[in-house]
């Protein structure tokens, strides 16, 4: 499975802002963002103004990094968006949203999106009482994601409804905290994803 496995508030100084890619350790003091928030480089002190195609750039750049996408798997995700009825920007970010890495986190099943694919890829999670172990697997509505019931019981599940169980779910899921569960209520629309990206810029991108 491709992936970034370089350092990751690295990420996050290049974009200017908090991806928030470490979970609750980025809402923290410790966040090495707030030491450093210059971009990397020995030139990450001066900051030029960006063009019209820096700015698009940027955008696509934001979405992948927090999504936890390469290039391939975002581009593919554009086509989809593209041929599907509707605003192509919404479309891309409802595709996105409805991963099941996504999902699981949106329901505090993991930290952040990077734990909540492991969480995924180690076999720990059900859809409609299956086990899938593909991140990039789409969720439909009415999809019941669950922690699989002989897993329910380790530390790592414990720990994250400690950590995350005040964690704000969007309208479009339902979870079930202690028994570690969630329902998919609806596809979200734009007004319900707090994914902080201009999808237009990403969209003008693409369409050159």
């Amino acid at each position: 499975m491709a992936r970034y496995t370089g350092p990751v508030c690295r990420l996050c100084r290049r974009e200017g802002e908090k991806l928030f890619l470490k979970g609750e350790k980025c809402a923290k003091q410790i966040c090495p963002f707030n030491k450093r928030p210059t971009a990397p480089g020995q030139h990450g002190t001066s900051r030029k103004k960006l063009s019209e195609y820096g700015l698009q750039l940027r955008e696509k750049q934001k979405a992948k990094r927090i999504y936890g996408l390469l290039e391939g798997q975002f581009y593919k995700y554009y086509v989809m968006a593209d041929r599907t009825p509707g605003v192509t920007g919404e479309n891309l970010l409802r595709f996105l949203e409805m991963r099941l890495d996504n999902v699981v986190f949106r329901l505090g099943m993991g930290r952040s999106r990077t734990e909540a694919r492991q969480v995924v890829r180690h076999n720990l999670i059900t859809v409609n009482g299956k086990r899938v172990n593909i991140p990039s697997y789409q969720v439909k509505v009415g999809d019941v994601v669950q922690v699989a019931e002989k897993v329910r019981t380790l530390t790592r599940f414990k720990d994250v409804i400690d950590v995350t169980g005040g964690r704000v779910v969007p309208e479009w899921l339902s979870a079930d905290t202690e028994n570690l569960r969630g329902t998919v209520n609806a596809k979200p629309n734009r007004e319900q994803i707090d994914t902080a990206v201009h999808e237009t810029f990403i969209i003008e991108l693409y369409s050159k």
